[in-house]
């Protein structure tokens, strides 16, 4: 008799605990905000990454200027622990909802390209001019990019966004800095 009185006791226990914890649930998700119509893209600043990479790189760091508010930023990084492999990113949100970003690298631009694109390839012999530089056309199953080399810098485009978008941002860059 030991037994069942205990084991009734166990599901009475448990049925009591997931009482309680249903009451802090629904008082959680009353009285803590929740907007089921807000914009999930977090914005973030990129101005500190931009001045810090353009006085230490050893190339001319690409930033866009003049972009509308409706390109939002979303990740940077900047890293020269491998002086071989300095490599810039910006990545952001375009007015389509779309991810459009700028990948910058003086290590062996095959690899780099390789990396970064998710293995795109060369589409063909179709160049884009863009603020005043011609890029070659890459297209890749992940991302389209558009793509730049150039002594001692590999300058990449890429995105899910349509062609007119990537060609928008690399109209954009402004190239200053560099070692």
């Amino acid at each position: 008799m030991a037994a069942d009185k205990r084991g009734n006791k166990t599901v009475k226990d448990l049925f009591l605990s997931l009482a309680v914890l249903s009451v802090v649930v629904a008082v959680i998700y009353l009285f803590i905000p929740h907007d089921s119509k807000a914009d999930p893209v977090k914005p973030i600043t990129y101005s500190v990454e931009l001045g810090q990479a353009r006085r230490d790189a050893p190339y001319k760091v690409a930033g866009p200027e003049g972009l509308g508010a409706r390109w939002r930023p979303t990740s940077v990084t900047y890293s020269a622990a491998d002086p071989h492999k300095v490599t810039w990113h910006l990545g952001f949100v375009d007015p389509e909802q779309q991810y459009v970003a700028i990948e910058q690298s003086n290590g062996d631009p095959d690899a780099f390209i390789a990396e970064v694109t998710l293995g795109a390839h060369r589409d063909g012999t179709r160049t884009v001019s863009a603020g005043g530089q011609v890029w070659e056309r890459w297209a890749g199953k992940r991302y389209d990019a558009l793509v730049r080399k150039e002594q001692g810098v590999t300058t990449i485009v890429l995105g899910t966004g349509p062609d007119g978008q990537l060609t928008q941002m690399a109209a954009a860059l402004r190239e200053r800095g560099g070692r």
